[in-house]
């Protein structure tokens, strides 16, 4: 596939609307997208096999959803692990001293290149830092569930947002393999190089 002609059609605070024209197996098509930054998440569990969940605002949906800690990778040259590791300090004051790679997925890939990478920490501690959460990011409040309840809340429609879903579902599987399933979480992130234009801020 060769990507013959690429437009901005409009810039976002965040990201951007682009129109790529390119050809397909002998056809020439247009396919407009949103040209997302990627991010990552972070499924924090205890040593109660408890998942650190946060209820946050979303404009897009008009609700409130439960969720795992996340974020942009709108720090230039930043590592997903370091993207995650800030994320966890970010929004809910804490560190770990493990760190795993759990899933790889693409949210929307018939409208979007965002790249979600999305981690597992253990090991959980307090952690200080100067960031100063605002906006929707003001309002997060932290709560710890079993593991097992949160798959039943997936299950039964009571937790709905996408990422949430599949790192609880996916940590599941996990266990029942007794973790072997978890990678490196340095690991090269091939799906960031959807991303086709530069970070909008």
């Amino acid at each position: 596939m060769r990507v013959e002609e690429s437009t901005v059609l409009a810039h976002g605070a965040v990201w951007n609307m682009r129109r790529d024209r390119f050809d397909f197996a002998g056809a020439e098509l247009e396919r407009e997208y949103l040209d997302h930054t990627g991010a990552v998440s972070v499924l924090a569990i205890d040593d109660e096999d408890r998942v650190l969940l946060i209820k946050q605002y979303r404009h897009s949906t008009g609700h409130r959803l439960w969720e795992i800690p996340a974020g942009l990778m709108d720090v230039a040259g930043e590592s997903g692990l370091a993207g995650a590791q800030r994320e966890l300090a970010e929004e809910v004051d804490l560190q770990a001293e493990h760190w795993h790679l759990l899933l790889d997925v693409f949210l929307a890939p018939g409208s979007s290149t965002e790249a979600m990478r999305i981690f597992v920490a253990r090991g959980l501690s307090p952690v200080e830092h100067d960031y100063v959460r605002s906006e929707e990011e003001a309002e997060l409040h932290p709560q710890w569930v079993p593991l097992d309840a949160a798959v039943d809340a997936v299950l039964d429609g009571r937790m709905q947002n996408t990422v949430t879903a599949n790192a609880v579902l996916a940590a599941a599987a996990a266990r029942a393999r007794g973790w072997r399933t978890l990678r490196d979480p340095e690991l090269p992130w091939s799906g960031r190089d959807a991303v086709r234009g530069e970070l909008s801020h």
